[in-house]
């Protein structure tokens, strides 16, 4: 993966750039971006080096590929000179999921280490919208510490809770809705797929 693999639709309005670590959740990271996409958003992915390994357990050997066939661009994340990586560039913010401890860790103390994690430093000084899906359990004070400095930055922690209520019969089901509500958190109208307590489905 290496560079930008495709061209943006120039008619999308709106711009928001999606991190995926190596934390268990590739399922949501593709279900996000799916929506995304149909939502007529475009989308810059970065993919750390550590996720190639979760991404084939969970998605399969054509995972990584469904990923980025689902984005507007894909970007290296060694390539520290990407559009993303400056504040010029202008984004709409950025959604991590799932986001792993050592890339929470990075990203609370401005690390910029690669481009997903400067992407994401850049997303905070430039007061834009940062969602951060973390994907850890049980946490530690470490882990907590690292989520609350990240909060106090303004970035949004949003563990992907499963809302029970909804009674999504599938598992399916219930990526779709946690995936909307990101979306919804990120600033973006979501799709049909979110469901709104008091409101018809």
């Amino acid at each position: 993966m290496a560079g930008i693999l495709s061209e943006p639709d120039n008619d999308m309005s709106k711009r928001l750039i999606v991190g995926v670590t190596g934390a268990s959740g590739s399922a949501l990271a593709l279900e996000t971006l799916r929506q995304l996409s149909r939502a007529g958003v475009e989308t810059h992915l970065v993919v750390s080096e550590g996720a190639g390994v979760t991404i084939a357990q969970e998605l399969g050997s054509s995972g990584l590929g469904d990923l980025t066939s689902a984005a507007s661009l894909v970007h290296d994340p060694r390539n520290l000179a990407a559009p993303i990586a400056s504040g010029s560039f202008r984004t709409d913010g950025m959604i991590v999921v799932p986001c792993s401890m050592r890339s929470l860790a990075a990203m609370a103390h401005g690390f910029g280490d690669n481009l997903l994690t400067r992407a994401a430093d850049v997303v905070l000084k430039e007061k834009r919208r940062l969602v951060v899906v973390p994907r850890e359990a049980p946490l530690h004070e470490g882990h907590l510490e690292g989520m609350l400095k990240l909060a106090r930055l303004g970035a949004i922690i949003a563990p992907p809770v499963p809302p029970f209520y909804t009674k999504r019969e599938t598992m399916q089901g219930m990526i779709e809705e946690i995936a909307a509500r990101l979306i919804g958190w990120s600033g973006i109208e979501p799709g049909p797929e979110m469901t709104r307590w008091g409101e018809p489905s």
